[in-house]
């Protein structure tokens, strides 16, 4: 029972150590400010109109992600007036 018990425990971390985690790519940015308290950016968006929702009452910008590279997919050209787009309070 504990030779099945410790085969079982290699066998779990050897699969958890072959898996790697990958970070997800998108192609807009929230820039949060924060005054001198700092800030925030969050990079999690796929579309513009998904960041600006987020920072609609809060403030900030929503800005182009400049690491973004899609994938498979094929994406159209984001227009340049969207490429770095700020909230005017």
């Amino acid at each position: 029972m504990r030779v099945l018990l410790l085969t079982l425990g290699i066998l779990v971390a050897l699969a958890a150590i072959g898996t790697r985690a990958q970070a997800q790519n998108y192609p807009w940015c929230a820039i949060y400010g924060g005054g001198s308290a700092g800030g925030g950016r969050n990079c999690g968006f796929t579309t513009f109109e998904q960041c600006m929702a987020t920072i609609s009452g809060i403030g900030g910008t929503c800005q182009q992600n400049t690491t973004y590279q899609p994938g498979t997919q094929n994406q159209s050209a984001i227009p340049a007036s969207r490429k770095n787009w700020q909230q005017k309070w």
